[in-house]
């Protein structure tokens, strides 16, 4: 085959993909960052930005959205690390049933985990009938119950994402280690963590992604005020019909996204140098 075919046949396998990036993702975000600067005549204005950096509700929203996700990300790490390292490291009997259970909630719908974190840890659930209303901590439309949510859904695959990249550690590597005298803490620092650095930015970057942009949960389980973005921008979009400011929302979410995505191929680019 020469090689001007083997060219259009690469063009044309990437093809598809391309187009439906194109549709799916490109020309909804730039709909969005046009719309995002026209005011309600039409024309081109900042207003949109302007109320969304001074109107005190979408500062309080913002802030919101920002702690929630720094919040939910480092406690899902922190959690999703340890379990990897224990199933990684750890063949007892427990460890066994953990490794056969951990991505079941990766398989039980969002909408319906939600229904039965509500049916749960709301005022009348089940746990305030057996231990009293007066001893259940605030858990609904709260930033703990937005919090919980968020570990419901991103531990199992996090955990699932560590589990690989440590199982790729040899054991030659450990046992020389070892062997040497180093302690295990100095084995984690030194070994472990830097082996298992890169998949935890991959990690990172997904948890980040998933949580600045979520809905169900935070429109469901969060209070009304203040809100996570997702759930702001809906509301000004089909409550308040004010698209400009909801496209507006929608690109300081994107640009939120793709700092977190910049800092990770920064990362990686900066590593492969």
């Amino acid at each position: 085959m020469s090689k001007r075919k083997e060219n259009l046949l690469g063009i044309a396998m990437v093809m598809p993909s391309f187009i439906s990036l194109l549709i799916l993702v490109i020309w909804p975000v730039m709909i969005s960052i046009k719309e995002s600067f026209m005011n309600g005549e039409g024309q081109f204005s900042f207003e949109n930005y302007i109320y969304v950096f001074t109107e005190p509700m979408m500062l309080n929203n913002i802030k919101h959205t920002v702690v929630v996700t720094l919040i939910s990300c480092i406690i899902v790490l922190f959690i999703s690390y340890f379990i990897a390292i224990y199933l990684r490291f750890t063949s007892s009997k427990i460890a066994n049933f953990i490794r056969k259970t951990y991505f079941i909630p990766m398989f039980v719908p969002g909408i319906i985990a939600i229904y039965g974190f509500i049916n749960t840890y709301r005022d009348n659930g089940w746990i305030a009938r057996l231990i009293g209303q007066e001893n259940l901590p605030v858990l609904m439309y709260d930033i703990k119950g937005v919090v919980m949510m968020n570990m419901w859904f991103n531990i199992p695959f996090t955990t699932m994402l560590l589990v690989s990249a440590l199982s790729a550690i040899p054991d030659s590597v450990i046992e020389s280690a070892k062997d040497v005298g180093a302690t295990k803490l100095k084995i984690f620092w030194k070994f472990i963590f830097p082996l298992s650095y890169k998949t935890m930015l991959v990690a990172t970057t997904f948890l980040f992604m998933g949580i600045v942009g979520s809905f169900t949960a935070p429109f469901l389980v969060d209070s009304n005020a203040p809100q996570m973005l997702g759930v702001s921008m809906q509301q000004h979009f089909s409550v308040y019909h004010e698209f400009g400011q909801a496209s507006s929302i929608a690109v300081i979410m994107f640009i939120m996204s793709a700092g977190i995505g910049y800092l990770y191929i920064h990362s990686m680019m900066k590593e492969e140098k």
